[in-house]
This record gives structure tokens, sequence and C-alpha cells, in this order.
């Protein structure tokens, strides 16, 4: 357990980097820090978080009870970017002149060294559109929507995320959960789909099995079999992913929809 509590600190604070600095802020901040409200909030809470995270009693207590998933959500209650933030506001008053420039671009250069390009993630785009989700999402979402109920639609991995936050109507056979590794969560669907070749044998029945009128496939995907043998027809897409209708699954339209 104790090797669990350490990983999920070090996974936490990504490169590491950024936890030297929030460490040299805090000592920055217990020396030089007089105004007691102040060192309430940047240097005792912060350390009495990371005594009771790495106690092994207390964790041992919240793992019996809630598990990792939950443990490591005590995290989020340090302050690191206000610490780390108001520990440069303060150097920077101190200093005078040319130091003052040449403070705030070292501290900019030591920050962005602290961390990696978020979008070298594969589950983080550049905004697209007002809602913040691939466009495709949108597109695709728009496309399969039936006015009046849910739809069941199979998604490829990088965009099951975004199409819960664009569309409460259409439904997935997995979520988030597959895109966590941590949770170690399985699921054939999702491993057929994600295959460099999608074996149609392998996918349509796990797809039907779910009751999904849609399969949402990528166009640089090669298939091993053809759509029309397993009842699929073609239904539309768009620049990177072409969407594809189980005729086998009902899909009955309210008789109130336009």
């Amino acid at each position: 357990m104790w090797s669990d509590v350490v990983e999920l600190f070090r996974e936490y604070m990504g490169t590491g980097l950024i936890v030297i600095w929030y460490l040299l802020s805090l000592v920055y901040l217990f020396i030089k820090e007089k105004r007691t409200p102040f060192r309430i909030l940047f240097v005792y809470v912060p350390l009495i978080l990371l005594l009771l995270y790495f106690n092994p009693l207390f964790a041992s207590v919240v793992y019996g009870v809630a598990g990792s998933e939950i443990y490591y959500r005590i995290l989020w209650l340090l302050p690191v970017t206000v610490v780390i933030a108001y520990t440069c506001v303060q150097i920077y008053g101190e200093l005078k002149g040319v130091k003052k420039s040449l403070w705030v671009m070292a501290a900019t250069l030591l920050l962005a060294a602290s961390g990696r390009f978020v979008y070298d993630d594969p589950y983080f785009h550049e905004a697209e559109n007002l809602y913040h989700v691939p466009e495709s999402v949108v597109d695709i979402c728009d496309a399969i929507e039936v006015p009046g109920r849910e739809v069941m639609a199979v998604f490829p991995i990088e965009l099951v995320q975004y199409v819960r936050q664009y569309s409460p109507v259409v439904c997935m056979p997995y979520g988030r959960e597959i895109t966590v590794e941590r949770w170690n969560h399985l699921d054939e669907l999702c491993d057929a789909m994600e295959a460099e070749q999608i074996d149609l044998a392998l996918l349509a029945p796990l797809a039907k099995a779910a009751g999904c009128h849609f399969i949402i496939l990528r166009q640089d995907k090669e298939l091993i079999g053809r759509v029309e043998d397993y009842h699929w027809v073609w239904f539309g897409g768009t620049e990177d992913y072409t969407i594809y209708r189980d005729m086998d699954i009902p899909l009955e339209i309210p008789e109130s929809a336009p």
C-alpha cells in the first residue's frame, strides 16, 4: 500500500520538478512570511495535508474504506499553484531594478520546464468551438441524434470523454473509465474498436450485443470483412471518421418527432 501512496503522489506531480519548486516555496514562506493568516494558508495547511497523506495509519484507514481512486484526491487540496505563484510574487516584490525582469523570465522558464506540453496527450485538444470538444464530436452527435429518444453509439476511445460533455442523448456502451489506465477496466468491444486492424467478424457481434445503433470508425483503420455482411450501412462521416448504422438494431422514432 505504501508504494501505491508514493506512486500516486509521483503521478499527480507529473515530471517531479514542480514538486521541487513547491517544496522550496514552502521553505521560503516558512522563513520569510510573518503574517499569521498567510502562514496558516500557505505553510501550515499544506504541511498538515502532506503529513496526513504520507501517514501510514491514515492511508490504511482511507484505503480500507475508499481505495486508491479516492485517496489520491487528497492531493487536490494542496494549493500547489497558489503557493508557487504567491512565492514568485513575494520574491518579485523584494527585488529591485533589472533583477525584477530577470526573475520574471527565470521563473517563467523554470515553471514551463516543470511541466509537459498538454496537447501531447491524446485526450487533450485545442478548443475548436464554444463547447470545447472536438468538432468531429459535434458533427457526429448532431448527425445521429434522434429527437425524442436516446441512441446508442460506440466511438473510438479518443472521442469517448467528449460525447457526454456535448450530448445527453447519445449513449455509449463504455465511458471514461476506459481511458483511465489505473482503473484497469477491460472491455472486449473497446479492444475490438482499438485494434490496429478492425475485424468486423469480431466487432459486429459485440456491437450488436451492446445494442449499438451506430458505429463510428476512424477512416484510417483497415477493415477486415465487408460491412454489408453485417447489415451495416454507411450513414455519414467527417474528415476523420465514418458513421455506420446497424440495421439489425431497431431505431424507433417517436411519432411526435418532426
